[in-house]
């Protein structure tokens, strides 16, 4: 987890990496994880031999070798995720692994830098996405399917999952300044045939109401009275600050690092976190506890760089009894009653009533925020799972019961909801879908300044490929020199 103000920031590579064909390491291109078979497995086991034929250097970019393992691997994989080349993949995939490299050296170039903890939140997704195949469904069991233990994964995962980040934050660099204008969108959709309009899923506009639940005193000071004593044997030289992370920190994304959350700015920390961060001037001392809105916290200094610093942290969450759940529910029963009444609007409850910070002066209006834009509709896989459940069987203008759900801060809260309007499915039209209109033409125009940074990149890199690859029909041009 990344102490952030706001919403988590959707990476470029969903759209871009993908559109141009990229895959990157061990990980899908939409960032969900695969599993090998067994005689995918024993391929793979295979091409790892050192003294083995496929371990052949086919490729040289720069410095950087591609072995054959490596394009047989990718292959094996492709063909898991049920990937149809339009070509040849011996000629595909290494040209995907070339790119990949060059992504990487100008990142390099660039000081472009990814924290332990994005990485162990990458690498934590995969995990827990293999363990949820119905072929594996334990942590026993995946160590046992993959002959390695846990720490082995995690260890093989890193470095896949690192090289992936760095290249999506290289791409987002690189196209960090693209925008189009309206005359530019209405033009490109004036000149498409109306068969090749794109269809608009179905979608909706939803406003929210929160209340959190009350927290009781003495749960807060259990969960202080813990991080006081996690302090005392730290300052006592009884442990170390990261081993009481690692074992008790509720932060899994920072918690496998020893609670270090790399190099961060006080803009993108929770005003209280960031206040007692940038505060601290000894490594070998230990905060006061810190309340944010993700609970509770002590926090360790480890560097300062300018405007950035390196903090390890211990979170902790306060438990909230059912007994405060129930009362949260009829509050929320009681005003949902009343706006029916007609004793006032729902959208005026929100502005008074909501503990919602992010909606509350917004009527309750649900933002959604992805890349660079921000829209009031939704499709219904990306509302949270809680509201997409209640907002599935809803009618327009209806409010619903009283439910529980976790809050993009990772708190329990709970939650009535007014269903605004759905859009129905639908062919695009420039007055009702401007905005996923415009996304479409920046995220052409954006594969289109990609595509030209690696034929330009190529251009100016030492590249010796294998001749048997000399025929191939590759992507890009000037592999070939």
């Amino acid at each position: 987890m990344k102490i952030n103000k706001g919403k988590t920031v959707v990476l470029l590579v969903g759209t871009v990496l993908t559109a141009m064909g990229l895959h990157a390491g061990a990980f899908r291109p939409s960032g969900q994880p695969i599993a090998l078979s067994d005689s995918m497995k024993a391929d793979t086991a295979a091409v790892d031999k050192p003294n083995s034929v496929v371990d052949e250097v086919i490729w040289v970019v720069g410095d950087e070798p591609i072995l054959k393992s490596e394009v047989e691997i990718m292959k094996l994989q492709s063909e898991a995720e049920g990937v149809k080349w339009d070509g040849d993949p011996e000629c595909i995939l290494p040209e995907q692994i070339a790119v990949q490299k060059l992504f990487l050296h100008q990142a390099a170039i660039d000081s472009v830098e990814v924290s332990e903890s994005e990485i162990a939140q990458g690498v934590d997704q995969q995990i827990n996405y293999w363990i949820s195949l119905p072929q594996i469904g334990s942590k026993e069991k995946l160590e046992q399917f993959q002959n390695k233990s846990m720490t082995q994964i995690r260890q093989d995962l890193h470095d896949d999952y690192k090289n992936r980040l760095l290249v999506q934050k290289m791409q987002e660099k690189l196209v960090s300044d693209v925008k189009v204008s309206p005359a530019e969108v209405r033009e490109y959709f004036k000149k498409l045939p109306v068969d090749s309009i794109p269809m608009i899923p179905t979608t909706v506009e939803v406003e929210i109401l929160t209340q959190t639940p009350k927290v009781e005193p003495e749960e807060v000071n259990r969960i202080k009275n813990l991080l006081r004593d996690y302090t005392d044997r730290v300052t006592k030289g009884e442990t170390s600050f990261a081993t009481l992370a690692r074992l008790y920190s509720e932060d899994p994304g920072s918690a496998r690092q020893g609670g270090e959350l790399g190099y961060m700015g006080r803009g993108v920390l929770d005003p209280a976190f960031a206040a007692a961060a940038f505060n601290l001037t000894d490594p070998k001392k230990v905060s006061k506890v810190v309340e944010s809105e993700f609970g509770y916290h002590i926090i360790q200094l480890i560097d300062r760089r300018g405007d950035k610093v390196n903090v390890r942290h211990i979170l902790l969450k306060p438990n909230v009894s059912i007994a405060s759940i129930d009362a949260a529910k009829e509050r929320l029963d009681s005003i949902g009653k009343d706006i029916q009444k007609g004793k006032f609007t729902f959208e005026d409850a929100t502005a008074y009533l909501s503990d919602d910070k992010d909606t509350k002066n917004n009527h309750g209006l649900m933002v959604n925020s992805q890349e660079n834009t921000r829209t009031s509709r939704f499709k219904m896989k990306d509302l949270p799972t809680e509201v997409a459940r209640v907002v599935d069987t809803m009618k327009v203008g209806e409010i619903s019961v009283p439910f529980q759900m976790t809050n993009a801060r990772g708190k329990v809260v709970c939650a009535i909801v007014k269903l605004k309007e759905r859009i129905p499915e639908h062919r695009a039209t420039i007055t009702e879908d401007f905005q996923a209109m415009r996304d479409i033409v920046t995220a052409k125009r954006r594969k289109e300044i990609l595509h030209d940074w690696v034929v330009k990149k190529v251009k100016e890199t030492y590249v010796r490929i294998n001749p048997r690859y000399k025929s191939c029909n590759f992507q890009y041009e000037g592999w070939l020199k």
